[in-house]
C-alpha cells in the first residue's frame, strides 16, 4: 500500500457516508471541534488513489476518522489593497526537501484582507484563489464582465512551501476588482443520531438504543449493528411472494415504523410511498438515510412492525 509519514492510503469510506446525507441544513460550524490542541493532534495526511485514474494525490483527513472528518469550507472576500492576506500559519509537520507538510491557521492579522471572516484556528488552506473581474462596455448601452482566475494548490503543504505558493499568485492590479477565494479543510465531529428500537413481543427481544452518523443507510446501519431485520411475514411487491430482495426496495422485509423523528430521514420516493401507500407511518430501511441533512437527534422505530398485531 501507498503510505507517507502522515498516514497510509484511505478509500474515504467516511466521507462517501456523510455525502449520503445530502446539502447541509444546519449550521456546520455546531460540529466543530472546539480545542485548538485536539484539532493539531488529529490533522494527517494520507495518500488516495483517484477514482478511475492511476495518479495519486496528498489529501488532509483526521487521525479518528470514525468520528471525526475534515470538511471543506470556501471563503471568498475581497482583496485589500496593500493589505495583505493577513492570516497567520502554523506548521505542524514539514522539514521535508519536497515541501510536503501540514500547516494550519493560527490566526488573522488586524487589517488584512481576511480580518472578521469565517477562517478559524486550527483550518488548513488548501487552495488559494484570486479572481479578477473586468467590466467593459458594450455595444448599446449593455456592459459586459469578464473573470480571470488564478490558483494555488496548498493543502498538505510545509509552512514554507505554503507562502511561497500563495506569494506566487500575481500582484495586485492597479485597475482591477479582485477577490480573494480560500479553500480550506475544517476539522469537524460527525453528526450522531439516536435510534431507540422497539421489538414486538414475539420477538422476545429487548427494546436497545443504538447510534448512527449521519448519512447511514438505516437497513445496512441496524445490520452492521446486530438488529435482525427479515419479517417473515412480509410480501415482495413485485411478486406478492415472500424472499428478501438484499435492499432492492421491493421486499418489504426491512420495513420500520416511524414512532418519533421520522424528519430525521431523508425524503420518500414515489416507488417507496406507492408500496407503504397503507401504513403511512412506515419506511423501507433500505431506502431510508439516518441525519438527512446533516442533522441530529432522536428517533423511536417499531422493528417488523407487521409482527406487533399477531
Amino acid at each position: 500500500a501507498l503510505s507517507t509519514p502522515y498516514g497510509k492510503t484511505s478509500k474515504n469510506v467516511a466521507t462517501q457516508i456523510l455525502q449520503g446525507a445530502g446539502p447541509p441544513q444546519v449550521d456546520m460550524n455546531k460540529y466543530n471541534l472546539r480545542s485548538l490542541n485536539q484539532i493539531e493532534e488529529e490533522w494527517t495526511a494520507n495518500i488516495v488513489q483517484k477514482a478511475g485514474e492511476k495518479s495519486s494525490g496528498l489529501l488532509l483527513r483526521a487521525k479518528s476518522g470514525r468520528e471525526i472528518f475534515a470538511d471543506t469550507v470556501t471563503v471568498t472576500f475581497p482583496r485589500k489593497r496593500d493589505a495583505g492576506l493577513g492570516i497567520q500559519l502554523m506548521e505542524l509537520a514539514g522539514g521535508r526537501e519536497d515541501g510536503l507538510g501540514i500547516t494550519v491557521v493560527t490566526g488573522l492579522v488586524e487589517g488584512g484582507s481576511a480580518e472578521g471572516l469565517d477562517i478559524l484556528p486550527g483550518d488548513s488552506i488548501s487552495k488559494v484563489s484570486i479572481v479578477r473581474q473586468r467590466k467593459q462596455a458594450g455595444g448599446g448601452s449593455g456592459v459586459s464582465e469578464t473573470q480571470e482566475e488564478f490558483s494555488v494548490a496548498t493543502e498538505c503543504l510545509s509552512y514554507d512551501a505554503t507562502v511561497d505558493a500563495i506569494l506566487s499568485l500575481p500582484s495586485q492590479s492597479d485597475n482591477l476588482e479582485e477577490y480573494y477565494s480560500l479553500e480550506l479543510k475544517r476539522l469537524r465531529r460527525k453528526p450522531k443520531v439516536t435510534v431507540n428500537l422497539r421489538y414486538p413481543p414475539s420477538q422476545e427481544e429487548p427494546d436497545e438504543t443504538i447510534e448512527m452518523f449521519a448519512g447511514e443507510n438505516l437497513r445496512q446501519g441496524m445490520l452492521m449493528r446486530g438488529v435482525k431485520l427479515n419479517d417473515p411475514m412480509a410480501q415482495r411487491f413485485d411478486t406478492k411472494n415472500g424472499g428478501n430482495c438484499g435492499a432492492g426496495g421491493l421486499c418489504r422485509t426491512c420495513s420500520v415504523s416511524m414512532l418519533k423523528g421520522g424528519e430525521l430521514l431523508n425524503p420518500q420516493r414515489v416507488a417507496e410511498k406507492q408500496m407503504l401507500d397503507d401504513n403511512p407511518r412506515w419506511r423501507l430501511a433500505c431506502k431510508a438515510i439516518v441525519g438527512f441533512g446533516m442533522r441530529e437527534g432522536e428517533m423511536t422505530i417499531k422493528v417488523n412492525p407487521r409482527q406487533w398485531d399477531i
